[in-house]
């Protein structure tokens, strides 16, 4: 085995390598399942319902027909606005999630934290 560096008990490079293999093949699957992952955000009771995919884009907005009379614009905006914000951070907390279990598959190389 390919052996690197002076320390006791070396630096396996092939350990890495695979590891690093699995980690961008992971990575790839990740972004696949988050494009055609789709979270749900609502505000006003359920009034305003949005639909993110896991990139955090809006895919679909449900108003309750009840909302839309015009002296209710306002209130739609932000509703909107709200219900689009919940469903995106849900959208990036899976995203994160997914990240961890991926990059967990480096432990024992020590690598300082944020590096990846």
């Amino acid at each position: 085995m390919a052996r690197f560096g002076g320390m006791p008990g070396g630096f396996d490079i092939n350990k890495l390598m695979k590891q690093a293999q699995k980690m961008q093949e992971d990575a790839a699957k990740l972004q696949q399942d988050m494009q055609a992952a789709r979270f749900e955000g609502d505000a006003g009771s359920g009034m305003v319902r949005a639909v993110v995919n896991g990139h955090g884009h809006l895919v679909s907005i449900k108003i309750n027909p009840a909302l839309c009379t015009p002296e209710d614009v306002e209130l739609v905006e932000d509703l909107v606005i709200t219900a689009t914000k919940a469903a995106t951070d849900r959208a990036t907390q899976e995203q994160e999630k997914g990240m961890e279990k991926i990059t967990g598959t480096l432990d024992g190389l020590n690598l300082p934290p944020g590096l990846i």
